[in-house]
């Protein structure tokens, strides 16, 4: 009995609540066609004022015109008076037309017209005759004054139409504004009582014990299920309420905790991952310079050699040392990179001077290779790190020169538009293969290098990009297997002062 009882005023509260929502939304729909109507009203008033106002301008036009001509004889002010009378019928059957719907403002709109008629056939053109044949009687002051006389009856006509569609648009909006009014405040009652009812309804659910009960239970069952983000309404009497904070307090301390466990089993992961990469790249890419330095270094210790193959060797061990120091260096920026903890200073350059300093530096470590060189007169302006930036540089004439094993010429060009600086590193090499392009800028990719014999660590693009982004500009590239690649950046250009 109790849970039909229940259900009975669930119901009857719910069809209340619609029946005054519905009402509301009514009451609302009704005042928006209200005013609608009224800016329908208002602008065919404008239309007629509009239309009324260019009929008064052609009749002014036909006045000075002939008035221009009588005191004149100049033909060319008969100019437009022909042409205001050309275009009267037309804007007389606007007019017409738009007051159609008012028969007072038709009466008006008809004695308008009649009397614009009467002033163009009695007086206006039968002056213009006379004044193309007696220009003095034309001027005569009974002739100004006949003419003054029915251009004041048509100004007072234009007048009165215009007050009385004035006076017709002022009464349809205060009207309008007046229903308006009306239906708002009786909107805004019935949602007020709509906002009453839902509170009074919400009240009368927060002292019943069903429905808490019920949805401690299906949260039960979901949480039992492994949804740890579920959560109960913390309301209700007495022992019901603390029963929630009991549940939500158990569910959020078992959702942090599995929050815990995932962010660590990530890291773990992450970490695993990046020492799996790091062993096979360091073993892999240090092995080769390393047996070098340790090979000839032997031979120098054990051997007695002549000057020459002394300088050879040393020269050799030099150039592996190097090479392991740029490996190291990039491992440690990229570390630095993911970490944050990479700095840049900030200062005026020419991008022109770093990309002339690298191309020197580049252009004599191989024979077969010619590194060309094209920038603009005007110097390239960047804000940024000279170091950083020259070593993205290097980094591109370098994978230009070392993936170009058979040689050729190695274009760098340097040029500007009014928002960016913009270097281009062009080779005759390898190419990139197409399925192997999205990988280009991620770390350690290095495609077929490997397979060709190249060395690398593949982090010298990952660290260029990371470089030049931060500078906040951008890199790309375009390549076709077997015909080289062109890879370049873009920087904001900095003003040249």
């Amino acid at each position: 009995m109790k849970s039909r009882s229940l259900s009975t005023r669930m119901i009857a509260a719910s069809v209340v609540l619609a029946v005054l929502v519905a009402a509301g939304f009514g009451i609302l729909i009704h005042s928006v066609s209200t005013l609608d109507e009224a800016r329908d009203r208002e602008a065919h008033s404008k239309d007629v004022t509009v239309a009324t106002v260019v009929l008064e301008k052609l009749v002014v036009d036909l006045e000075n015109g002939l008035r221009g001509f009588v005191l004149s004889s100049n033909q060319r002010f008969l100019q437009p008076l022909n042409r205001a009378r050309a275009q009267l019928p037309g804007r007389f059957r606007d007019l017409e037309r738009l007051v159609s719907t008012n028969p007072v403002q038709t009466r008006r709109a008809r004695s308008l017209r009649t009397e614009i008629n009467e002033y163009i056939r009695d007086y206006s053109v039968p002056l213009v005759d006379i004044a193309q044949d007696q220009p003095a009687a034309a001027r005569t002051a009974i002739a100004e004054g006949e003419g003054k006389i029915r251009t004041d009856t048509i100004r007072e006509s234009f007048a009165e139409l215009l007050s009385a569609e004035n006076a017709v648009a002022a009464a349809s909006a205060a009207s309008a504004r007046r229903q308006s009014r009306r239906a708002i405040i009786l909107a805004i009652s019935t949602l007020v009582a709509c906002a009453l009812l839902i509170v009074l309804f919400g009240l009368y659910l927060a002292r019943s014990i069903a429905k808490p009960v019920r949805a401690t239970a299906t949260a039960a069952s979901q949480l039992a299920a492994g949804d740890l983000s579920v959560r109960l309404a913390e309301d209700g009497p007495g022992e019901v309420s603390e029963l929630s904070k009991a549940f939500n307090g158990m569910a959020a301390e078992l959702e942090r905790s599995r929050k815990d466990l995932e962010t660590q089993n990530a890291r773990l992961r992450e970490s695993e991952r990046r020492k799996s990469e790091l062993v096979t790249i360091v073993s892999h890419e240090l092995r080769t310079p390393l047996a070098s330095v340790l090979g000839f270094t032997s031979l120098l210790l054990s051997r007695e050699l002549d000057q020459g193959d002394q300088r050879r060797y040393l020269e050799i061990i030099d150039l592996q040392g190097r090479r392991l120091s740029a490996l190291l260096n990039d491992f440690l920026d990229v570390e630095h990179l993911e970490e944050g903890r990479l700095e840049f200073a900030r200062q005026l350059i020419d991008m022109g001077t770093v990309v002339d300093e690298q191309a020197q530096l580049f252009s004599g470590q191989s024979t077969r290779h010619t590194v060309d060189v094209e920038l603009p007169e005007k110097p390239l302006p960047v804000r940024g790190d000279p170091n950083r930036l020259a070593q993205v540089v290097g980094n591109l004439l370098s994978n230009a020169i070392k993936y170009s094993p058979e040689g050729g010429i190695v274009k760098i060009v340097g040029e500007r538009d009014e928002q960016f600086v913009r270097v281009s590193v062009r080779d005759e090499g390898l190419g990139i293969r197409e399925d192997l392009q999205k990988g280009v800028f991620r770390k350690f990719f290095r495609g077929d290098a490997g397979a060709s014999g190249i060395p690398g660590s593949g982090l010298g693009l990952t660290i260029s990009r990371s470089v030049v982004e931060a500078h906040g500009g951008r890199m790309s590239f375009k390549s076709a297997a077997g015909k080289g690649s062109v890879f370049s950046l873009e920087l904001p250009l900095a003003p040249d002062r």
